[in-house]
This record gives structure tokens, sequence and C-alpha cells, in this order.
């Protein structure tokens, strides 16, 4: 058995992030990953969303499900990977993370950026999370039995076909069907989502990275969030 003190978790509190003001200028100090939560500082992570072809041909895009003991939106929906930029490192380090959470390595050639977010997660006194995120897409069809989640990051990745989803996303329905694998059995199941599981946004942003993806799937040479 693993001694409690060495069991890996979601985040380490002391991990330190840049801080960098409201236009990702740094501000030349670090902080750590629970005082920058707490003062929402602004510092700069990365998502990268993989979206595809599957097995029949049809588009879909595959969201992560953040594990349960996550500091934020535990348990809702989110990017398929999202991750912070430590402190000292570039955007192509942190993309570190693919592999790290979702234990594949795709072909970061194939990474199209989609433009940089701000997000906002303001709940004095527990959260105040300011990030400047930057966003790409990452086609990769592989088969989902071949990822290998990291069940303290994430509980399950959950693959949304893309008609259905923007259908849900818009408002046009009331769920979606998606194929569901579980980060800790590696079991595939096939299940359905619906808004209220997705991370809480004030910009509708899953539904403007799915339009995006969308739109990167038929080919469009032009995309953005």
């Amino acid at each position: 058995m693993i001694p409690p003190d060495t069991m890996p978790v979601p985040q380490d509190p002391d991990e330190l992030f840049d801080i960098v003001d409201a236009n990702g200028r740094a501000k030349g100090l670090a902080k750590r990953r629970a005082d920058v939560h707490r003062d929402g500082d602004w510092h700069r992570a990365v998502h990268v969303w993989i979206m595809g072809h599957d097995e029949t041909g049809g588009p879909f895009l595959l969201f992560q499900r953040r594990a349960a003991g996550k500091d934020t939106a535990p348990l809702r929906l989110d990017a398929t990977v999202g991750g912070h930029l430590r402190a000292g490192e570039t955007v192509a380090e942190a993309l570190r993370e693919i592999d790290e959470e979702i234990g594949i390595e795709p072909d970061l050639d194939r990474l199209r950026f989609a433009g940089t977010r701000r997000a906002v997660v303001d709940r004095p006194p527990d959260v105040r999370d300011f990030e400047i995120q930057d966003v790409y897409l990452l086609p990769d069809g592989r088969p989902l039995a071949e990822y290998r989640p990291l069940a303290v990051e994430l509980a399950e990745l959950v693959r949304i076909p893309m008609p259905p989803l923007l259908a849900l996303l818009s408002g046009e329905r009331d769920a979606a069907p998606a194929l569901i694998l579980d980060s800790a059995t590696r079991e595939i199941r096939e299940g359905a989502i619906h808004t209220s599981e997705f991370k809480p946004t004030i910009d509708n942003y899953f539904y403007r990275v799915a339009v995006a993806a969308h739109n990167a799937l038929r080919g469009d040479r032009y995309i953005a969030i």
C-alpha cells in the first residue's frame, strides 16, 4: 500500500505560477498556486481540445470530467487537457500535460491555435481563479480505448458526437449521447450528457470551441474561439 503522505493529489498547492497582468505581461513575481487562487492573480494556462472523426467517420469533440478532488469545478466537463504554466515555463513546455493527463503522445505538429481566452472564477473567499488561456485544437481520431487518463486528475474522458453536441450547447436539445471512458476502471460505456455537467462559464466557451472544432474538421482554413 502507498503511504498516505505519498499518494498522488490532483494539484500541488505549493506549485509556483508566474503572475501576469490582464494582458498577459509578466510582473516578475511567482506565487504559490494556493495563494494565486486565493488572491485572484492573473496567471497563464493552456487548453488542448482533441477533435476528430470516429470509427464511422462522424465528427466528435473530446472532453474530460474533472476529478472529484480538483480545487475548482470538480466533476464538471472541461477541455480535453488543461494545465497551468509553472513558473518560468513556456506554452510549448506546458504541453507536457497531454501525456501526463491522458496518456498519449500525439503529433503536436497538428496543433491549431484557436485563440487566447480570459477565464474568471470569482467566488471569494474560497476561489478567485483568473486565467489567461492559450487554446489549441488537436485532430486525433484514435479509439477511446487507447487513452490512459490519469485518474487523480480526471474522472472520465467523454467523447460527444459533434451534431448533437452543437445542438445541446446551443439550447436546441436537452441531452447528447456520449461514449465515456472511466479513468479508474478503464471501462467504456454509452451515456448521455446534459448542460448542467459542463464547467460553468460566462462566455459560452464550450459552444464556441465546438463551433471552431466543427469548422476545422470540415476543412476551414480560419478558426477562432
